[in-house]
């Protein structure tokens, strides 16, 4: 029997320090998050971030909290929902992090019968410390508690041209009545080094502003290029003129070089250049987060408003779209019945 296992980032269980630490504890000891030596990294993280960061990142999680909890997951458990609605199959859920974890998910598909799992890591592009590492995970849960089970993983589909559609759509839905001059493509940052090694030639990736638009297998797992490749999909969607639309890269750790540019000096160089009405769309996630509600929608608004910038709008992910549900259904049933996956 089949079924799907849809995995996100996941959130702490409450806004509070006290749930806050240690899913931080989780998310930042991850290799493939700070990928630098254990020693280091706990040195770093449980020496350094975690003795401040908790009270923080609890108030910003306050700021954003719902009424049913956690927008992340919140929003992933109704997608969730509404996928299984249209699929003749188990749907579970899982998170990298955070108590909703991917043993638990696999375990209840397992208790239906499931021997068969599409594994969906909710990201369009692929990135060491998002997509790869959701993968490795669930591998390693399958192997050492589910040696039965076979797990099939959905590519990363920032190119796929129904995604694209998908995802133009809802940012023409954001647009509407709103008298834009600038569409800002936000993008999660990552540090340079991973896109270096995430490239399998080992040379091709030298982020020097021309190696993202010269073809190459490195592409594949380039979250650069991926980024900038689905903003000019969009923008030839859309009909968008080139010169109202750029893209930027936000969320950083101070130390070392990131992605450039960054999305906080975006906002003022975009508002000092006389871009005063703003439309910031988040296109690496899926479902509305901390990075997104908080960061891009309150904080991105004030930054801009500071700047000089008048009007602003933080249009949503594709959360729990009907279209959005309706192109993940058919991408399940297309491997259900063929073993197909989109490309």
């Amino acid at each position: 029997m089949k079924g799907v296992l849809l995995v996100n980032l996941g959130s702490p269980d409450s806004p509070t320090a006290k749930d806050v630490k240690p899913y931080l504890d989780e998310f930042l000891m991850d290799e493939r998050v700070i990928d630098v030596p254990l020693l280091l990294r706990n040195l770093l993280v449980r020496g350094i971030i975690l003795q401040t960061r908790p009270k923080r990142s609890a108030k910003a999680y306050a700021r954003i909290w719902w009424e049913e909890g956690s927008p992340l997951i919140v929003i992933s458990e109704r997608f969730r929902d509404k996928l299984g609605q249209q699929l003749n199959l188990p749907v579970a859920l899982g998170m990298r992090y955070g108590s909703m974890t991917i043993r638990k998910a696999l375990e209840e598909l397992q208790a239906k019968g499931v021997t068969e799992v599409l594994l969906v890591p909710l990201y369009p592009h692929y990135a060491m410390s998002s997509y790869e590492t959701v993968v490795v995970k669930a591998m390693q849960v399958q192997e050492e508690h589910f040696p039965k089970m076979a797990l099939t993983t959905l590519p990363a589909f920032y190119r796929n041209d129904d995604y694209i559609r998908v995802l133009a759509q809802s940012i023409s839905d954001g647009l509407k009545d709103f008298d834009y001059d600038h569409v800002l493509f936000s993008y999660h940052g990552i540090p340079e080094r991973h896109i270096r090694k995430s490239d399998p030639t080992k040379f091709h990736c030298k982020i020097d502003g021309r190696c993202c638009s010269i073809n190459s297998v490195a592409h594949h797992t380039c979250y650069r290029h991926q980024c900038y490749d689905t903003t000019e999909r969009v923008k030839k969607a859309l009909g968008l003129p080139a010169e109202k639309v750029s893209s930027s890269f936000q969320s950083r750790l101070a130390g070392d070089p990131w992605l450039k540019p960054y999305t906080d000096f975006e906002f003022e160089r975009l508002a000092k250049a006389g871009k005063t009405r703003l439309a910031v769309i988040t296109p690496a996630f899926v479902a509305d987060c901390l990075e997104t509600l908080e960061e891009i929608a309150m904080e991105g608004e004030e930054q801009f408003h500071e700047a000089g910038g008048e009007s602003y709008k933080h249009i949503p992910c594709l959360n729990d779209r009907e279209d959005w549900v309706a192109l993940m259904a058919k991408w399940v049933k297309e491997w259900e019945t063929t073993g197909a996956l989109p490309v």
